[in-house]
């Protein structure tokens, strides 16, 4: 019987939070204006091979507010990981001095902008994607265990539940997408 059911919630917290963590590494993907290492996060490089995150092959440091500089370790890596970055969709143009490759962050003007919080809008809606698709695997769940004998008081239970939790999850999207775009519309 279902009289024992019980819903890993830790389970569809954890996913849900996943959905969270993957809107944040998106949003620090995109640019801002403003220099930051985890800007070049989703940039990869074929070295040695195989594909590697450029924050592999050199270190990355931010001098001051509006550049990034890449201290590339193999100097047989610096043009790869320089074309890497023109081709990375970001809008910069890299400096090279030696092994370094400095990145000057230009202003974004406003048009960009208006695009970049549309970009945010968009990965955010992924993300609601996401919690609403684990949400209804947890509804599923709960559907199976009602025809398995789950009373009608602990499916309304358990349905409650797994709804605050979706809501809960959606709240938190909603409020670091908020954040994301006043901080990419910031003069």
């Amino acid at each position: 019987m279902a009289d024992d059911f019980e819903l890993d919630m830790d389970d569809l917290e954890r996913r849900m939070e996943g959905a969270l963590g993957s809107l944040r590494t998106d949003f620090a993907s995109l640019r801002t204006g403003r220099a930051s290492a985890s800007m070049l996060e989703p940039i990869m490089v074929d070295a040695y091979g195989s594909t590697t995150p450029i924050n592999q092959i050199g270190t990355v440091n931010v001098p001051e507010p509006r550049m990034v500089t890449i201290n590339i370790w193999d100097k047989s890596l610096v043009g790869i990981a320089e074309k890497a970055i023109r081709e990375s969709g970001l809008g910069i143009n890299p400096q090279l001095n030696g092994t370094i490759i400095m990145l000057p962050i230009p202003e974004l003007n406003e048009e960009r902008r208006k695009e970049l919080a549309k970009v945010a809008g968009q990965y955010a809606e992924n993300a609601r994607v996401a919690v609403r698709n684990v949400r209804r695997d947890g509804m599923d769940q709960i559907k199976k265990a009602k025809g398995d004998g789950l009373s009608e008081d602990d499916q309304k239970f358990w349905e409650t539940t797994v709804q605050e939790l979706t809501d809960s999850s959606i709240e938190k999207v909603d409020q670091a997408l908020e954040t994301k775009q006043e901080e990419i519309m910031q003069v």
